[in-house]
């Protein structure tokens, strides 16, 4: 039998193009989002285990609304850190291999060069102590089938994304102010979904070590050089687009100052991390500007 694959929060961004890749490689797989499968619930996962029988999960269910989470992080941790220790028990119950999504921000965002895959953590925020909670419940249950994936700026056509936001403003704004003190790596979300079905695969065939990759883009700007260069996709006079600081733009969260994460662990798995990210936003653009144009 082929193996089936267990995706949570399909409805979401990067849900939809893991549940679009698995397509194209012809996988079993089931698409659960909230309405049907509640992570941080013992019993629904329970259910869907039951009811499935998968051998990969893909986590890509989580609490995203990072400000809000300064204010609720009970409620933050209750889906980033209960949700992955609930999905990390039942794998290590069925033998099943658990990808669980996280993200940049469990690091204190003050280095100076690319974080590697086990350097230090240190979070700043709610959402990143929630996620690290995420990440430790996973590779304490799962030493051997669990695999935590960091990400960082992502884009879609799937869902609402810095892209999107400024391909709106674009029609909108004759200038735009744009933080140019925070680098990181825009990442779209179907290069990403390519390489956690890759890993998945590579976990089943014992190919790939469990524990913590980075799924980033190559190269790295700031929000402002990205903005810049979404502009210049649209046809549209980078120069009005203008550099401002963080202090500007105050929010409840701290954002990392350095989102850059290093990417040395994929070649112990036999994959090729993510390509150069201008590479990838060439290709993605015709449909992020067709989803949010409409």
């Amino acid at each position: 039998m082929s193996p089936v694959w267990l995706v949570t929060g399909a409805g979401g961004m990067l849900g939809r193009d893991v549940l679009a890749r698995l397509a194209d490689e012809d996988v079993t797989a089931v698409a659960a989002d909230r309405s049907t499968v509640d992570v941080a619930d013992p019993a629904s996962v329970r259910a869907a285990f039951e009811a499935h029988r998968p051998d990969v999960v893909v986590n890509c269910a989580a609490w995203t609304a990072v400000d809000d989470a300064e204010s609720q992080e009970d409620a933050a941790l209750r889906v980033n850190g209960t949700g992955a220790a609930v999905l990390a028990e039942a794998c290590r119950e069925a033998g099943a291999v658990l990808l669980q999504v996280s993200t940049d921000y469990v690091f204190p965002g003050d280095a100076g060069k690319p974080y590697a895959e086990d350097a230090p953590t240190g979070p700043r925020s709610a959402y990143g102590r929630t996620k690290l909670a995420g990440e430790r419940a996973v590779l304490d249950a799962l030493p051997d089938r669990g695999y935590v994936v960091r990400t960082a700026w992502l884009y879609g056509a799937g869902g609402g994304n810095f892209v999107r936001t400024m391909i709106k403003l674009e029609g909108v704004k004759d200038t735009l102010d744009v933080v140019d003190d925070q680098r990181g790596q825009p990442t779209w979300t179907v290069d990403l979904a390519d390489r956690l079905v890759a890993l998945g695969q590579a976990a089943l065939s014992g190919t790939a070590p469990a524990g913590v990759y980075h799924g980033t883009s190559g190269g790295e700007t700031t929000w402002f050089g990205f903005t810049r260069e979404i502009f210049r996709l649209l046809g549209a006079d980078p120069e009005r687009v203008r550099p401002t600081t963080s202090e500007a733009f105050v929010r409840p969260a701290p954002r990392p100052a350095y989102s850059v994460l290093g990417h040395d662990r994929w070649a112990r798995a036999g994959i090729a991390p993510i390509r150069d990210w201008h590479e990838a936003l060439d290709e993605a653009f015709p449909a992020l500007v067709a989803a949010e144009r409409g």
